[in-house]
């Protein structure tokens, strides 16, 4: 299903960030492990993703839990992925004229 990939890439992408934001503080982690849950609801225009939650575990020498959860709240709001989500979304549509045989 086409959400599973949505949500793989938004663990992908939130780990590379919080990866980033570790190592802008001079962290280095050993791990970092992150799963996103979608979640969906019935709306009037249909079925809509309304939540995702991001659940990471983390392994990082030096690091205290209040400079941690600093951290992962920056990487949450700057993952491509969660700025991706939260976009205006616009679109332009095309139709071709089909040639007429005759």
């Amino acid at each position: 299903m086409a959400f599973g990939a949505v949500a793989a890439a938004h663990a992908g992408c939130f780990s590379m960030a919080l990866s980033a934001e570790l190592g802008n503080a001079g962290l280095k982690p050993d791990t970092i492990r992150t799963t996103a849950t979608l979640t969906f609801e019935k709306q009037m225009a249909g079925w809509t993703v309304t939540r995702i939650h991001l659940d990471t575990t983390a392994r990082v020498p030096g690091a205290d839990a209040a400079a941690f959860d600093k951290l992962a709240q920056a990487a949450k709001a700057g993952c491509p992925i969660s700025r991706l989500l939260k976009t205006e979304i616009t679109l332009s549509a095309k139709l071709e004229a089909m040639a007429t045989q005759g």
